[in-house]
Formats: structure tokens, sequence, C-alpha cells
């Protein structure tokens, strides 16, 4: 999946395409592809920026192998997961039941009074 980050140097507008990790008890600085998330100790950085790096005296980069381009935004991993959790949505949770009812395909009710059924952190909503 692509991302818009930009570059973390300043005044560099270009997307980024790597992220940089330091790990200071080693002295040792880690340049990968683009992290999936931006985390707040690491840096993201451009082609030009990336391929300029340089680390204090006695500190070491290790280079993992960067994409050659950016990768385009791509809908089809978010489109997947939504199908399966409309998938999932669907089906009844039969994992509390006793085994006499674990096949029953009944739907699962919200308890009254709330507008949604709760199951761990997910909510299943209602469509009016």
């Amino acid at each position: 999946m692509g991302s818009l980050r930009q570059c973390s140097r300043s005044a560099c507008q270009r997307r980024a395409i790597a992220t940089l990790t330091f790990v200071y008890g080693d002295s040792t600085a880690v340049l990968g592809p683009l992290a999936t998330y931006a985390e707040p100790h690491t840096y993201d950085l451009c082609a030009v920026h990336a391929e300029r790096l340089t680390v204090p005296r006695g500190w070491e980069v290790v280079r993992l192998t960067l994409p050659d381009a950016v990768p385009e935004h791509n809908t089809d991993d978010l489109l997947a997961l939504a199908d399966a959790v409309r998938e999932a949505a669907a089906e009844p949770v039969t994992e509390n039941l006793p085994p006499a009812q674990r096949g029953s395909r009944a739907p699962m009710e919200p308890p009254a009074g709330v507008p949604g059924a709760r199951r761990g952190h997910l909510r299943i909503l209602r469509e009016p």
C-alpha cells in the first residue's frame, strides 16, 4: 500500500520511500523500506536523502533493500479487509454457546437498550 508521507528532512517536499531508525546501544542506523506507520522515533526519507545518508564516525549503517519506485496506492487490500469484516459480522458468534447450540445460524441480536452488539474491541452497528 502506498503512502503520502513526505521526507522528514526540513524543506524537502519529496515523497518518502525509506524509514531510518537508530539503535543507539549498538551505534547503528538502519535504513529500510518505508514503514507501514509513522513512528515518533523514526525518520522517513526520500530517495535523494536516503542515498546521501551519513552517520557519525564509529557508527554502522545497515541498508536494507529499498524499492526502485514509490509504490502506488492500492485499494485492493483495504477492500479485502472490508469484505472480511462484513463476512465476519454476518456470521453468528457461537464460541460461548453450549455445544448443542453451536450449529445455530440465528442472527446475533444486540442487548436491549444498546444500539449495537459488542464483542471484544469490535462493535456491530445496525443500519437504521
